[in-house]
């Protein structure tokens, strides 16, 4: 060691490594015996990883749909919410610190959520627009087949606030209970302007799914090309069960990746509903907010011009092709 080649004792160094004088003596023996190459580390191939490079991949698009998809309640994702998914996804189980460790090798860090994902890809969503979008329209015609837009959302006892009138420097005071309880909506959305829906009072799962195509069979169409986008309550086996039993009656179609503004739903219906049907209206519990919403929902579908709107926004057309 240098510092004895310098005349240092062992108590010294010791004392100057925060370490016992017992280690320096069992270090110095180490190194009369088997020379300065002692030092040396070994190196280490280590335990292969558990999750493949492509399954990796995949997980920031499963994040991409929110924890509510995944059964969670609230808009926030932890470690252990994570491995949750990474257990349910792939069948492999990690710790907290893994998890931590993963996300951060993903660049995923603990920030304010953003409405557009670094990870679109911006061509590809304009080639759905211009060229997916009208083939499957010209599709549904021919098969005559009842098109449907299908997505998620959560309506929370929070009021969604908005600006209104109240007397200079008296700034108006909305009562509120401070809550996390919501309703879980599923709707559809047509070209024509027609609005279905179906809400509960729980976290919705490929069972509200099937539930839900069963209803659109009902009351749209037996006929039906569904669009929505790649959330998990979408790729259930039981659902992939449901539309193999319609025998083609019942085709699905995926949006692409991190690209919800391609959906009428994210920025006109869900948009409209919360922030202008429901605008600065608080309520005491579930059944009222139901009731507020079913009134809000009725309104929507008296205005099938506005639902239509709702598709140019998103930069669907809807001449004919």
């Amino acid at each position: 060691m240098y510092l004895k080649e310098q005349g240092w004792q062992q108590r010294e160094i010791a004392r100057a490594m925060g370490i016992h004088e017992v280690t320096v003596s069992r270090w110095l023996a180490r190194l009369d015996s088997q020379g300065p190459e002692c030092w040396r580390s070994p190196s280490r191939s280590g335990r292969p990883p558990r999750l493949s490079a492509d399954q990796k991949r995949l997980i920031p698009e499963f994040l991409w749909h929110g924890p509510e998809a995944y059964g969670f309640r609230g808009q926030v994702w932890t470690c252990a919410r994570v491995a949750r998914v990474i257990t349910e996804e792939f069948g492999i189980a990690y710790s907290k610190a893994q998890v931590s460790r993963l996300l951060k090798a993903l660049h995923w860090t603990p920030q304010v959520p953003i409405t557009r994902a670094i990870q679109r890809d911006e061509q590809a969503i304009d080639r759905w627009r211009q060229e997916v979008w009208p083939q499957l329209r010209r599709q549904a015609a021919s098969q005559s087949r009842t098109l449907v837009l299908v997505d998620e959302s959560g309506f929370y006892l929070l009021p969604g606030k908005v600006k209104t009138y109240a007397p200079e420097a008296q700034t108006p005071v909305l009562r509120e209970k401070l809550t996390r309880d919501h309703l879980s909506v599923m709707g559809a959305m047509t070209p024509a302007g027609k609005i279905y829906s179906l809400v509960r009072q729980e976290s919705l799962n490929g069972l509200h799914t099937v539930e839900f195509l069963a209803h659109l069979r009902r009351v749209a169409s037996k006929r039906l090309l569904v669009i929505w986008d790649g959330s998990p309550i979408h790729r259930r086996t039981e659902v992939q069960q449901f539309v193999a039993g319609t025998h083609g009656q019942v085709r699905v179609e995926p949006l692409p990746g991190y690209a919800p503004d391609l959906n009428p739903w994210d920025e006109g219906g869900w948009h409209h509903l919360k922030h202008v049907e429901l605008r600065n209206m608080p309520c005491l519990d579930l059944e009222e907010l139901h009731e507020q919403f079913h009134l809000a929902i009725g309104r929507l579908r008296q205005k099938p011009h506005l639902v239509q709107s709702f598709f140019a926004q998103a930069g669907l057309t809807l001449e004919k092709t």
